[in-house]
């Protein structure tokens, strides 16, 4: 769908609909930007938010900021009879219409409540399908809103009736996140010369994310471009295990760590191609972020990748566990600076037409609005005919 399209009609919305996000965790990552540019671009004539958090951190200060009232309560993974009072008694005084949960142990909390007090539920999965998620969702008849094709068809192919999945892709802040010449910023206090070809990983050092698949072809790089360096931007467990993997590689001096980068805006302009080595991935808003910044891409085809990457047009993908893959690929692309040049505009192009945050919020808010409009679920305390039940 064209951005020029992506324009919420307040006449499809006959009410203001209170949202209740609530956010299975608080750090700055993913999930929690997506959640802060979500309920950015949602009309406030339209829609009124409100958030439950699990602690308080630099994500509640910012959501109270943007005016937003925040509760806090914790979210385990069973959760506790606190919690749930809490969140039913947030529901009733505040008037809540419909709840929106991020990550399981707030799906769980959301779902349970929502049973409660007969609000309509809905969790966006921002990864692929889990066993937890499905299980959570069966139980409670949440609504799931999958953010690639391939989380859908899993979906699907689980049980979960079609009518309660809605395939909704990640948008990106077009006017944040944008082209520029230049990212002296970062690298000047990331010191990295400005001068030397940069290749970036932004995200969480985990697992799933890769970080060490990326050094490792960082090595492949390096033995053919010892001019190149590499940065990963982001904090996670495996902060000191890269680190030493890092020194055993000998490229101490061409691998920078600089931590947690809150405004990634900087950050894209500085690289001369954004690379991704995930082991899973649903669809990474660092990837359509570095997009939008007009960057040229180079990773593995795993998950919703496969969904955003014009293969040979707006970057180049490896097999997924492929470093050395991933490797060559970059040599073959630092080679060629007027290819760079054009993956990165097609790139651009590609992102305003498909991935655009506005057209994100359109859908969203179309959900939200259909989903309030539904007459409340009954909710029988036993089936009649569950073979468990006994007739007389």
């Amino acid at each position: 769908m064209s951005a020029n399209n992506n324009r919420v009609n307040s006449k499809t919305l006959k009410r203001k609909i209170h949202v209740l996000e609530v956010l299975g965790n608080a750090i700055v990552g993913g999930m929690e930007n997506y959640v802060r540019s979500l309920i950015h671009v949602l009309p406030s004539d339209l829609f009124k938010v409100t958030c439950l958090c699990p602690y308080e951190s630099p994500i509640t200060a910012d959501l109270r900021r943007m005016g937003h009232e925040v509760f806090i309560t914790p979210m385990d993974p069973n959760p506790s009879w606190q919690s749930v009072q809490t969140t039913v008694g947030i529901i009733r005084t505040q008037g809540i219409h419909l709840l929106h949960a991020h990550l399981p142990r707030a799906h769980m909390l959301a779902g349970l409540t929502g049973a409660l007090t007969r609000r309509p539920v809905v969790a966006t999965l921002h990864g692929m399908s889990d066993k937890e998620t499905l299980g959570i969702q069966q139980i409670t008849d949440t609504h799931l809103i999958v953010i690639c094709q391939a989380a859908q068809m899993e979906a699907l192919a689980c049980g979960v009736p079609r009518s309660k999945v809605t395939l909704i892709r990640n948008g990106v802040d077009l006017n944040r996140f944008t082209p520029r010449s230049h990212g002296e910023e970062f690298r000047q206090a990331a010191g990295i010369p400005l001068d030397v070809p940069l290749v970036g990983l932004i995200g969480r050092l985990s697992w799933e994310k890769g970080p060490d698949q990326f050094v490792q072809a960082a090595a492949v790089v390096h033995k053919e471009r010892p001019d190149v360096h590499f940065v990963l931007v982001g904090e996670g467990p495996m902060a000191e295990e890269l680190d030493e993997l890092v020194r055993d590689l000998g490229l101490a001096e061409r691998v920078h760590l600089p931590g947690l980068w809150t405004d990634t805006a900087v950050v894209y302009p500085a690289l001369d191609i954004l690379a991704q080595t995930s082991r899973s991935e649903g669809m990474p808003l660092a990837l359509l972020e570095g997009m939008a910044c007009a960057r040229p891409y180079v990773g593995m085809g795993v998950g919703g990748v496969l969904e955003i990457v014009e293969a040979g047009t707006t970057g180049l993908l490896s097999a997924p566990a492929d470093p050395e893959g991933v490797g060559h690929a970059l040599l073959g692309l630092l080679a060629s600076p007027e290819q760079m040049c054009r993956m990165g505009q097609a790139a651009r192009r590609h992102v305003e037409k498909e991935f655009s945050l506005q057209n994100t919020a359109v859908q969203t808010a179309a959900l939200f609005n259909r989903l309030t409009q539904l007459p409340a679920p009954q909710r029988n305390s036993q089936p009649a005919d569950h073979p468990l039940v006994t007739k007389n």
